[in-house]
């Protein structure tokens, strides 16, 4: 079924949002250390959430796997990334690699042998990473650049967990998991950030550190997700997700505006072959024609967790 119109513009302002949000990462970041501010993040989006949405039929076995790779790794090492120096237009391109690792992901742990076609637009969306990385290392250093890559590795990892157990995506999922994250994430501040910068950026948090907080709970997770979730529950996936394809170019272009972010021509061309790539991944696949004889159920998609950084 086609999206209306209104479905439309709703997975487009999510995309927008979420775009947007890496340049309110960038603000908070200026206030807080990556790990406390990853750790208030999650602690936010649980509480009082938690309270009122309903937990999903899942164990705390299954919960706690997911919030400790898409929540605690994606977010400390994107994060940490981009506190130290890695650009938060560039972030919102390279965190997409998060599609390749989801793919290795499920061949190496559910045997899912992904098609020819999508095997050749991911190998172009890793070329690009490679431009990238190459375009890093001419005028800065590529270890931020890797360690998004690390975000990117820990969300695909999640997606998997979260196909495998066979959790239905939803609110319930966001919020419980996000129960798990800050605890870890605390202790990590607190290990290598110290009690004595986490307090003095708690007591010293300028208007924009706190805005851009509160950008990412409100809306990029409780209102980016909840959209976005209800989408995926009235269309498939193979409907919604290309519009994810919009946060990369948003978010490049919100840093750019806000910013002033001027990535160079080496960075600008990987990252138009990633989301090229990335688009052409996302592309449904073509079913043979159903035969006059027998005609089989379309299976009902089971779309992989999101957290677009979000």
């Amino acid at each position: 079924m086609l999206m209306t119109r209104t479905d439309s513009l709703r997975a487009v302002l999510v995309s927008v949002i979420w775009g947007v949000n890496f340049v309110a990462i960038d603000a908070s970041l200026g206030d807080f250390p990556p790990f406390l501010l990853a750790a208030l993040r999650f602690a936010l989006v649980a509480f009082p959430a938690v309270l009122f949405v309903k937990r999903p039929q899942v164990g705390w076995r299954v919960l706690v796997g997911v919030g400790l790779t898409v929540n605690v790794g994606q977010f400390a090492f994107l994060f940490s990334a981009m506190h130290a120096g890695m650009p938060a237009g560039l972030s919102s391109v390279v965190i997409q690699c998060q599609a390749m690792f989801t793919v290795l992901g499920a061949v190496v742990l559910l045997r899912e042998i992904p098609g020819r076609t999508r095997l050749i637009s991911l190998g172009l969306a890793a070329a690009g990473m490679a431009v990238i990385a190459f375009g890093r290392g001419q005028g800065a250093s590529v270890w931020p650049f890797l360690l998004v890559l690390g975000a990117g590795a820990s969300w695909g990892l999640g997606n998997v967990l979260t196909r495998k157990a066979g959790i239905p995506g939803g609110l319930g999922l966001v919020v419980w998991s996000a129960l798990v994250a800050p605890l870890p994430l605390l202790a990590l501040s607190l290990t290598v950030e110290g009690p004595t910068k986490d307090w003095e950026s708690l007591t010293t948090a300028s208007w924009s550190g706190v805005a851009g907080l509160a950008f990412t709970v409100a809306l990029s997770s409780w209102l980016g997700y909840g959209m976005w979730f209800a989408l995926l529950s009235r269309h498939s996936a193979s409907a919604v997700a290309p519009y994810g394809l919009l946060v990369p170019i948003v978010g490049i272009l919100t840093a750019w505006a806000v910013l002033g972010e001027r990535p160079t021509w080496i960075e600008a061309t990987g990252a138009a072959v990633v989301v090229i790539g990335i688009a052409l991944a996302s592309l449904p696949r073509r079913t043979p024609p159903a035969t006059a004889q027998i005609r089989h159920p379309a299976p009902t998609p089971v779309p992989a967790i999101d957290a677009r950084s979000s």
